[in-house]
């Protein structure tokens, strides 16, 4: 039989929790619980664990335009 492998070309995003990204060092926790509290950052909640796309907030804090790089300096 012959197998073949659909593959999309989409890449899985990098899930992390609030303090995982935190431990990464690019920001510190109160600041991301901040922007998630005023909305600036999306996250998917599972239960009371919140799951930030790491690979996008990465893109928000390098794109100025976003006006997240700015929470960074702290």
């Amino acid at each position: 039989m012959n197998e073949t492998k659909i593959t999309t070309g989409i890449a899985k995003p990098v899930m992390l929790t609030v303090r995982e990204t935190a431990a990464t060092g690019i920001l510190r926790e109160r600041t991301i619980r901040r922007l998630i509290a005023t909305k600036k950052i999306p996250i998917l909640r599972s239960g009371r664990t919140q799951y930030i796309n790491y690979t996008k907030l990465l893109a928000a804090l390098a794109d100025e335009k976003s006006g997240l790089w700015e929470w960074g300096l702290e």
